[in-house]
């Protein structure tokens, strides 16, 4: 970005309620603590880390451009990322582009998609939470294809990630609703203030903080009515967007059966996710139905038929899951109490009681039914009452954050350097943004989409579970994945979950789910990662010493749960089964015990502020720090230039290699167990291969970095 220079106009608009002040900005989040629901070949090298982009013409950003087969109103415009992410073999083809949609406001979603290392008929689409959080963010901290790393000032590479999700299925990562990440709707010139978590139009002077609290860039409007406010609304617009890219790219479209009839499709969502999840599967389903009916064309749309949904630490049912964030709060199996036991008791009571959340979720399941059937979050009576529940169900929440926790992660405290997020900086460099193809800066997440569903009540409104027990009796895998030190969609409440959709799925599964064992998750011959309870096509997962973010704790792990549930084996070891009648077996509980891991050192990411910035970091950009106000070195606060890691290799030496590491792993197949691993309380969830925290990145020096979303 360039630095903010000073305009003639007073007018501003802002994207945020911000105070102005980076602490009442974070408490704001702490109130509302669903906000952000949510490897070495080539280098990029930039003084700036993100600038006005001069054109968004298409073609000067050398983007090919189509219209979809499927609809002649939607357009794909799509490049080949040359040299932006570095997969684990040259031979695997990505494309970066949009999906523009007609409606009443632009809408142009942006896709990342990337082949598998080896031939497959898989397709997984990908989608992070928020309501507002970009999926790029899963895509280079957990289960993408790559991660960023520095080599030097201003300059990074990418590294293959060895248990990235191609390892087993085509990739395709979303950035949605629309305004969210690399999606816009109209490029507009702004101020980005990190400092406040805001961008403000049009450009304004930085009269309060050092000159990198604040800068210049191109970014969507910031227009809450240019986005969706509801799941059903999005859920749409994605449909759209897979329609246009398999018509487009019809060599990706997993089909046994014809160039137009789509099989093999999985959905894997995070965090908000557990939202989106089920109500994307269920408007996928009912626009297939429409090709059957005839309200769709048969020969120019596809049949997008999921085979396997999976959740991980999704928030999906509020009335049955939040009674278990004070449970959880006081009561967890790493022994950390953030709040009282007689505060759990105080806050469950005020969760049922009369006037209290479950009462105020249930009225806004009635005003639904008779107001808003359809979930077009047009009627404003409805939006109210389920506002106003989701309100009370958040003060039920909220009790955990006086203890100072993160949270994504109880071993974290609220300023969490977990997971690493170099790549906001990397994403903003000119020539990244050159080889994408996009005309806006890249941001995490938006806070307008975040308050557009907030407004309409969102989160309250009910159904997930009867849609995912109708998900399952139509013979599509569900998958539920919970790391065991979030908070936020913890898995006391996402198992609960999984145990009402069993219940109201019916038949076999009402008896044999719940009467199912914990088998435990053997990842590799030395390693017990967790531990499943499966039966049928619904499983759910407990993943040790992971936070929110399962992919970016437990790689491994996490990969090879994915694979097995797209593959439809056992979770527990990888093995063929007859799904129809498998159940594990084992303890009626997951009553694994462990200890928590120690803090890291904390890492301020000045494009992530609010989640990995604490009171000594904030200090320096709030003035608080006498004359010192800090440098900002790859998007990271320091004391002074001393501190960067890479200091003393930058001194010494003025050249680095960019040459490709040697790379000694496999990095293709899954795992299938033949025996278990001999485990213990003290090893549980300590992977013997890896550390479980730890991210470490190769590029001529190692540099270790760290952050929360």
């Amino acid at each position: 970005m360039t630095t903010p220079v000073p305009v003639t106009t007073t007018t501003t608009i802002t994207t945020t309620t911000g105070s102005g002040h980076a602490t009442i900005a974070i408490l704001a989040m702490i109130l509302s603590p669903t906000f952000s629901f949510l490897l070495l070949t080539s280098f990029f090298a930039s003084t700036s880390s993100a600038q006005f982009i001069p054109n968004a013409d298409a073609a000067e950003r050398n983007l090919t451009v189509v219209r979809s087969p499927g609809n002649s109103n939607v357009t794909v415009s799509y490049k080949v990322p040359n040299g932006t992410c570095t997969t684990a073999f040259d031979t695997q083809r990505q494309y970066t582009g949009w999906v523009t949609i007609p409606g009443d406001y632009p809408t142009n979603l942006f896709f990342w998609f990337v082949e598998a290392r080896e031939e497959t008929e898989s397709l997984t689409l990908w989608l992070n939470g928020g309501p507002g959080s970009s999926s790029l963010y899963g895509f280079f901290t957990g289960n993408g294809p790559c991660e960023v790393v520095e080599k030097g000032l201003d300059r990074y590479d990418t590294i293959a990630r060895e248990w990235g999700w191609d390892r087993a299925s085509n990739m395709l990562f979303i950035d949605q609703p629309n305004q969210v990440g690399f999606s816009y709707d109209a490029p507009t010139k702004g101020t980005i203030d990190f400092a406040n978590d805001s961008i403000e139009y049009p450009p304004i002077r930085n009269t309060e903080y050092p000159d990198w609290v604040m800068a210049n860039g191109t970014f969507s409007s910031g227009n809450g009515s240019h986005t969706s406010n509801t799941t059903e609304l999005a859920a749409l617009a994605v449909w759209h967007t897979v329609q246009g890219f398999l018509t487009t790219f019809p060599q990706y479209q997993p089909s046994e059966t014809g160039r137009n009839s789509s099989l093999g499709i999985s959905l894997f969502a995070e965090s908000y996710g557990g939202r989106y999840g089920p109500i994307f599967a269920e408007t996928f389903e009912e626009q297939n139905l429409k090709r059957v009916t005839g309200e769709l064309p048969l020969n120019t749309t596809i049949d997008v038929h999921l085979s396997s949904l999976g959740i991980i630490n999704g928030c999906i049912d509020m009335e049955v899951q939040t009674p278990y964030y004070p449970i959880f709060a006081s009561d967890n199996t790493y022994g950390y109490e953030a709040i009282s036991k007689e505060e759990a008791s105080f806050y469950v009571d005020t969760y049922s009681s009369e006037g209290g959340c479950k009462d105020l979720l249930q009225q806004c399941t009635t005003a639904i039914t008779f107001g808003d059937p359809d979930g077009d979050g047009d009627n404003a009576n409805v939006n109210t009452i389920c506002g106003k529940a989701r309100e009370s169900c958040l003060s039920i929440e909220s009790p955990y954050f006086s203890a100072d926790r993160s949270a994504y992660d109880l071993a974290a405290p609220y300023a969490d350097p977990f997971p690493p997020m170099l790549f906001l900086e990397y994403l903003n460099q000119a020539g990244v943004q050159e080889a994408i193809g996009t005309p806006v800066n890249y941001t995490l997440s938006n806070n307008a989409v975040f308050y557009e569903f907030a407004d309409t009540g969102d989160q309250a409104r009910d159904g997930n579970i009867p849609r995912l027990a109708a998900l399952i009796n139509k013979g599509i895998h569900v998958g539920l994945i919970y790391g065991d030190r979030d908070y936020i969609c913890n898995w006391l409440g996402g198992e609960a979950v999984s145990k009402e959709i069993a219940t109201q799925a019916g038949g076999e599964y009402a008896t044999r789910f719940s009467a199912a064992g914990y088998a435990p998750i053997i990842v590799n011959d030395s390693y017990i990662g967790g531990a499943v309870r499966q039966f049928g096509n619904l499983s759910f997962s407990r993943i040790y010493q992971a936070g929110h973010a399962v992919p970016a704790y437990q790689p491994e792990t996490a990969f090879q749960v994915f694979a097995r549930i797209i593959m439809g084996t056992s979770i527990s070891t990888g093995k063929d089964i007859d799904i129809s009648t498998y159940n594990t077996t084992g303890s009626a509980n997951a009553t694994q015990t462990d200890k928590l891991p120690d803090d890291l050192e904390p890492t301020c990411y000045v494009r992530a502020v609010g989640g990995s910035c604490n009171s000594d970091a904030q200090a320096l950009f709030l003035g608080e720090d006498g004359d010192n106000e800090g440098v900002v070195i790859n998007g990271v606060l320091y004391s002074s230039s001393a501190d960067w890691p890479l200091a003393a290799a930058e001194t010494s030496s003025t050249t680095t290699s960019s040459a490709r590491p040697t790379v000694t792993e496999t990095l293709t197949g899954v795992y299938t167990a033949t025996t278990t691993p001999d485990s213990n309380d003290d090893s549980a969830g300590i992977s013997l291969r890896s550390s479980s925290r730890l991210v470490v990145g190769v590029a001529g020096v190692v540099a270790l970095y760290a952050l929360i979303m």
